[in-house]
């Protein structure tokens, strides 16, 4: 049984194809406002698991990613215990479900958790290890605890789980890398060819963006330049070793000509944003409270502008959704209280359409480039070449004006190696997070009209998710 798309369009050619993908039934779609691109990726997610279940799992996590047309993401390593490579010890909070699962790690539990659970996740997922043991900043990781599970490291001894779920980046995200071990750490992403991942932000006071909005909300500031601070100081170590720094979601126009200088001098930069920064500034906490609280904060709206104009110039690499879930009993703590972050997957794509391709900042293509090939240079995937699998395996069909290419996703001899997305650019719908796939539902966005819209996800050229022809 097959799923017939007519008419689709491709992402970075516009020429129009009939896609076929085997499907649990049999259906013919008019398909001619539809794109099909390579699927997106996240390098930002956090998934919960082990250890905070009652806010999201692996599960839920990965059925949000593929509902927001993601087919691979990296999971961030603040689990609990931490993702550090070390072996997990009995009575520490959440060691339970990896020791009950029978593994000694929390990589090696992630790694086999649908062997552990029984399940099929629909999306691909690579691991991020911890940069400090425990995530605790106090002392660097072992590159011994964590180099065996980096891919071409004794692949021969790996069976299909650690070979589909290795360890690709490093990173304390949620903190920057502390002082006292930033040349150690350096040294072993050195050493293991890994890239780091910076949370690109320390403070040790305030909850919100220092100005007028904070001031109004009596809340404690941050100021921005907390983020510059370490925006500098890494790009001095990469100067110094070499080394690939990639930040995450910078936020302010202060960094963002940081990053611009060390780019034009050569250095192994890379930066992303975030879709909360360029559709919100800190005016929004007036409006949605908490739910509009993260790290690091909303910025001003010169701030905003200034994220855009680094989106639009290719300062900003690609687009991550930083997917934090959080209880909405935890977020209505209060501002000096509530955890940060918000939940992004299943609706970034809307949310960046509707903010930076509507705007006129970027066009279709660039935004599918910000989220999905983009993604994939970073975390050393190779993205699906859609043209070059239909040179090597369509048939061409007589048409009434022309020849269409017609792709069977069936016959294609490497299939499992093709991901895509299915979008419609052009749909206008509503953000509501009760119909999210998500445990989670604390997002500013809830109600927000947004065009664009991911319909439909296939890994391994068959069905993940699909809504078309569905309410949902």
């Amino acid at each position: 049984m097959t799923l017939t798309l007519h008419d689709i369009k491709v992402w970075n050619t516009g020429e129009v194809i009939d896609l076929v993908v085997p499907s649990d039934t049999d259906a013919s779609v008019d398909a001619s406002a539809m794109t099909i691109a390579p699927g997106f990726e996240d390098p930002h997610v956090h998934f919960r698991d082990p250890g905070q279940t009652y806010k999201e799992s692996m599960i839920s996590g990965c059925a949000a990613a593929a509902s927001g047309g993601y087919t691979n993401v990296l999971i961030m390593p603040n689990t609990v215990p931490a993702m550090d490579g070390v072996k997990v010890e009995a009575g520490q909070p959440g060691a339970s479900e990896v020791l009950d699962a029978e593994y000694d790690t929390v990589i090696d539990y992630l790694q086999h958790y649908e062997a552990a659970h029984g399940v099929k996740l629909p999306v691909r997922y690579d691991l991020c290890v911890c940069a400090s043991k425990g995530r605790a900043g106090h002392e660097a990781t072992e590159v011994a605890d964590w180099i065996g599970y980096l891919p071409e490291h004794g692949d021969e001894h790996k069976d299909a789980y650690q070979l589909a779920h290795p360890v690709t980046a490093i990173s304390d995200d949620g903190s920057a890398v502390t002082p006292s071990i930033l040349e150690q750490v350096f040294e072993n992403v050195k050493e293991s060819g890994l890239y780091l991942i910076e949370h690109c932000e320390h403070h040790d006071i305030g909850a919100v963006n220092d100005g007028p909005v904070s001031r109004k909300l009596g809340v404690p500031g941050i100021p921005e330049d907390t983020e510059l601070k370490i925006v500098e100081r890494d790009i001095d170590m990469s100067r110094k070793t070499g080394v690939h720094v990639h930040f995450q979601h910078v936020s302010t126009a202060i960094s963002f000509d940081a990053i611009r200088k060390a780019k034009a001098e050569g250095l192994p930069i890379t930066c992303e944003t975030a879709p909360h920064y360029i559709a919100l500034n800190d005016e929004a906490l007036l409006k949605y409270g908490t739910l509009a609280k993260m790290n690091p904060p909303l910025r001003s709206e010169a701030d905003r502008q200034a994220t855009i104009a680094a989106v639009a110039d290719g300062t900003v690499d690609l687009l991550a959704t930083d997917h934090a879930p959080h209880t909405m009993e935890e977020k209505e703590l209060g501002f000096l209280d509530a955890p940060n972050g918000i939940i992004g997957l299943e609706c970034a794509y809307g949310v960046c359409h509707k903010v930076l391709v509507d705007g006129g900042f970027i066009s279709d293509e660039r935004l599918i480039e910000l989220m999905s090939t983009g993604p994939a240079e970073l975390m050393g995937h190779d993205k699906t070449d859609i043209t070059a699998v239909l040179d090597d395996y369509a048939d061409a069909v007589p048409g009434d004006d022309d020849t269409k290419r017609v792709l069977d996703l069936g016959r294609v001899p490497e299939s499992d190696q093709v991901d895509l997305v299915v979008l419609n650019t052009g749909e206008e719908w509503t953000v509501d997070p009760e119909k999210f796939h998500s445990s989670a539902r604390n997002t500013p966005f809830g109600g927000w009209q947004v065009t664009g819209r991911p319909l439909a996800t296939i890994i391994g050229s068959k069905l993940a998710f699909s809504r078309i022809d569905k309410e949902d």
